[in-house]
């Protein structure tokens, strides 16, 4: 498979990345010429110079994944990637500590004017009285955003003293006290009070030009706001009139509304404005962790594993290590679901019993309905489209939860509704290693591992019957790997589940079916 990047990206990334997939660089189509070369290409890996407009992501018919090497998506159509099955993955946690870093050095930068006097010492004038500063300490910060970016902020700046005010309508005032900030109920309530306020928001409709004119005019004379998420978030127009009228004693932004920053913008007039060109996160450590945190994300994603940082994936970063060792037994489910049923699948409800009844499951169900929808429907399915398409299906999906477990410690159901019936399978993870365990099929006890190649078959109890579909299997040429047969009572139903090395072709089922006068008879291909 094939990945285009069109940004730079670290080189320990790029390597990792070429270990398994065929990758080019393509610096230029950042700009322009995207949507004509995207067609080839699995996996798209941008930084925030590429627009990823839906023509593009329409125009890659193979397009598996857009990964972000960094935090912010808003040069990703998101919504047009979730409607076409394509994932998105950023590297969230890769840049956190740079971004909050470099809003202490603007911080600090404008309190004690560190550029405007280096730049004047360098020019040869030595004016100490002209670049009187402020301490932080006493001072009150506004923080306005307390996601992980903030709460370093907060850390970093209660070190120095500063009293801690926060605005964020996601998080607790339990969260807030934990970090040291006294949450307030809404941003009005921040800005009047600090002396400096910074901002650490995405940029999405809600958020664009959140601080504005009136805004500005909520804060105390001689105030000075800092910005490195997003440009757009605080209105420069609204900044200009403010330095202007003396109302801010001061601004830095390293994110603009419009990038690369014009040479002829207004604010690049005023002494007490300090700039830098998004330097967010441009550490060498950064890059080597997001360009490692991307290659490693678009490395599962194009294997069809599941991928912690999946912004369109529902609950993807919550992931608990428990969850995550039921997620490829939860596919093999879906499939085995799927296969055993006499028709279409109007129903779709998977339980959780036991210790993982108390986690978030979402993942679980959808990486059954990954497994479930992939057999009968056209399109690739993934964690990102499986919801989708189920609802496109009028397939009703559902969770039931019970943490009282009698015979497993954890254990996951999934049970499907047709027109025949129901059909269900129920399986868990043992040992140290996670092994996968089939531990029951219909009514039926079995104890199996899940494998690639398996068939069921229901019959009639009877002596012989292993014996039989073992010739036949045998002359065909087909290994068992494997067999587990599971009975209510001697003489009565019995299931047979076996796993192959090979597909059973289709005469040789036919010719069991026959020889044992079967109820049931499936061969299944599960996912790798």
């Amino acid at each position: 498979m094939r990945i285009l990047v069109t940004e730079p990206l670290s080189d320990a990334g790029l390597a990792l990345l070429r270990e398994h997939f065929e990758v080019d660089e393509r610096p230029e189509l950042a700009k322009e010429g995207l949507a004509e070369a995207i067609e080839p290409y699995a996996a798209l890996i941008i930084r925030s110079a590429t627009k990823v407009t839906a023509e593009v992501l329409e125009r890659g018919p193979n397009l598996k994944v857009v990964g972000r090497a960094g935090i912010g998506l808003d040069n990703i159509d998101v919504d047009a990637a979730t409607r076409l099955g394509v994932m998105v993955v950023n590297a969230p946690q890769s840049n956190v500590l740079s971004a909050a870093e470099h809003t202490m050095a603007l911080l600090l930068a404008q309190a004690r004017n560190i550029p405007q006097a280096n730049a004047s010492l360098k020019a040869g004038r030595w004016e100490r009285s002209r670049f009187e500063g402020v301490e932080l300490h006493g001072k009150t910060l506004g923080i306005v955003g307390i996601g992980r970016v903030g709460a370093i902020v907060a850390a970093r700046a209660g070190a120095f003293g500063m009293r801690l005010v926060g605005y964020d309508p996601y998080v607790s005032k339990e969260r807030a006290k934990a970090l040291g900030v006294e949450l307030m109920p809404n941003l009005e309530a921040v800005l009047v009070q600090a002396d400096f306020v910074t901002v650490h928001l995405p940029r999405t409709p809600e958020t664009e030009g959140l601080i504005g004119e009136r805004e500005l005019g909520l804060m105390k004379e001689g105030a000075r706001i800092v910005n490195t998420a997003r440009g757009g978030i605080v209105d420069e127009k609204a900044l200009v009139r403010a330095l202007r009228d003396g109302k801010l004693g001061g601004v830095a932004l390293d994110v603009f509304a419009q990038e690369p920053l014009p040479s002829a913008h207004p604010l690049l007039v005023f002494d007490n404005v300090v700039v830098t060109p998004h330097l967010g996160a441009s550490t060498k450590e950064a890059q080597d962790k997001a360009g490692m945190a991307i290659a490693e994300m678009v490395g599962l994603a194009l294997r069809g594993e599941f991928v912690p940082y999946a912004v369109n994936v529902p609950a993807a970063a919550e992931v608990t290590e428990l969850v995550r060792a039921f997620l490829p037994l939860a596919e093999k489910l879906g499939s085995i679901v799927t296969g055993l049923a006499a028709g279409p699948v109007h129903a779709v409800e998977a339980e959780y019993v036991g210790a993982l009844a108390e986690e978030d499951t979402r993942v679980l169900t959808l990486g059954a309905l990954k497994g479930a929808l992939a057999p009968v429907v056209h399109e690739p399915v993934s964690f990102v489209n499986a919801s989708v398409l189920a609802k496109e299906r009028g397939l009703h999906v559902s969770e039931r939860k019970s943490s009282l477990s009698r015979d497993y410690v954890n254990l996951m159901t999934l049970r499907s509704q047709t027109d025949k019936g129901e059909v269900s399978v129920s399986g868990t993870v043992v040992g140290i290693r996670d092994g996968e365990r089939l531990v029951r099929v219909f009514d039926f006890d079995v104890d199996m591992a899940p494998a690639r190649h398996m068939a069921f078959f229901l019959y009639e109890d009877r002596p012989g019957v292993i014996g039989t579909v073992g010739s036949l299997l045998g002359r065909a040429g087909v290994n068992i790997a494997s067999m587990e047969v599971g009975r209510t009572e001697a003489g009565g139903r019995a299931l047979m589940g076996i796993t192959v090395d090979s597909p059973i072709p289709a005469e040789v089922l036919a010719e069991i079916s026959r020889t044992v006068g079967t109820e049931l008879i499936r061969s299944l291909v599960l996912p790798q």
